[in-house]
């Protein structure tokens, strides 16, 4: 029978109504492609979206370029949830795309160190939507904002695991984050970290597609994007985690550059100037044909971090290799002897005693650090 006759068929044609609208009978739908009958599902399997005055607005926690959060409880089941509002004023025609790309991602990651999307959740309007996320305490630079004592190498080495962990699952699913900074690590008073704010995220697949070069935030930009590679791959997410560690390891960014010139500057003057024997193709990004980099032959990590370790050192040169393939890899870095060292510090049975007064230091301003077996002295990650 062909889609024509299905349509003479049809009640909405006997009426002289829309073809397209669904015929009369119920539980039937006539598909738009074969215009044949289609059976409905007597439930809705998908769900549906909850309306927002389902929820408490507590307060509000934070802003980001893409929406603001705030802190609430879900009345229906009295736990708390950060709940962020897409931001629409910026779009005409329906949801931003890197809200979609957010709700996508999220939707589809199912990792203890990945942000748990809930649910979408819409206001009484179509310009209010809602993302419900599971609620984490504090994000890793108000930490580093208000701890007065830096992170032992031990705590250090606990984060990291977990955000590596959480990279890993990332690109084994093909997903590059792109913007990978200590902002977008959230961590619970328990002390697991989720890597959050995924609105920059992409899937990649092979062959490589262009991507735009002006994404992660400057401080943690690998020199790729710096230098308009067409390319982007995972290895972007790896210089940022990079430069998180040194962060950590230094109590304060370590790339703090103003401009994107500067930024590179700051690059060599740490690493040395980058060239085609290190980096095959380098002298042909599209960058470099209006701007020379300045002559510094020497790798300064040992001078900028004096007290790590040999296996610290090899672990944050293999993060920062100039040649994206030959960057180090989520999975390569969980097997890094560093993690597997013991810190650089002495330990003594007394140690879980030190560790809860600083706690209760960091409590008095309001931050949370985490569980004494998450900081011992094997580094596990929570």
């Amino acid at each position: 029978m062909s889609a024509a006759d299905v349509l003479k068929r049809s009640p909405q044609m006997e009426a002289g109504s829309e073809p397209s609208a669904p015929i009369t009978k119920k539980g039937i739908l006539t598909s738009f492609l074969t215009g044949k009958p289609m059976n409905i599902p007597e439930t809705d399997i998908l769900g549906r979206c909850r309306f927002v005055s389902e929820f408490e607005k507590l307060n509000r926690i934070g802003e980001g370029t893409y929406g603001i959060v705030y802190r609430a409880k879900d009345t229906t089941s009295d736990k708390i949830v950060a709940l962020k509002k897409v931001r629409m004023d910026l779009e005409r025609d329906g949801i931003p795309v890197s809200s979609l790309r957010e709700i996508q991602v999220l939707l589809n990651c199912r990792h203890e160190n990945i942000v748990h999307l809930k649910e979408v959740v819409v206001g009484r309007s179509l310009e209010s939507i809602f993302l419900a996320m599971e609620y984490c305490e504090q994000d890793l630079a108000s930490l580093l904002d208000n701890m007065q004592a830096p992170f032992t190498e031990s705590q250090v080495k606990c984060i990291m695991l977990q955000v590596l962990r959480g990279l890993r699952y990332l690109h084994h699913n093909f997903i590059v984050h792109r913007d990978l900074k200590v902002s977008n690590l959230l961590m619970t008073d328990k002390g697991c970290v989720k890597i959050a704010d995924f609105g920059l995220a992409r899937w990649f697949g092979v062959p490589l597609k262009p991507m735009t070069p002006s994404v992660v935030t400057l401080w943690y930009r690998a020199p790729e994007l710096l230098l308009q590679a067409p390319t982007q791959t995972t290895s972007v997410d790896m210089w940022a985690a990079g430069c998180i560690l040194g962060e950590l390891l230094g109590h304060k960014p370590l790339l703090p550059g103003r401009t994107e010139i500067q930024q590179l500057e700051l690059i060599v003057d740490l690493l040395g100037t980058p060239s085609d024997a290190i980096w095959p193709g380098f002298s042909e990004l599209p960058a470099l044909q209006n701007y020379t980099l300045k002559q510094q032959p020497y790798n300064n990590l040992k001078q900028k971090f004096p007290w790590l370790s040999a296996a610290g050192l090899r672990l944050l040169n293999f993060l920062f290799m100039y040649d994206p393939r030959k960057r180090a890899t989520a999975e390569e870095c969980l097997q890094s002897s560093y993690f597997k060292e013991p810190p650089q510090r002495k330990q003594n049975k007394d140690d879980h005693i030190e560790l809860q007064l600083k706690l209760q230091a960091i409590l008095k301003v309001g931050t949370f650090l985490f569980r004494n077996n998450c900081v011992s002295t094997k580094a596990n990650a929570c």
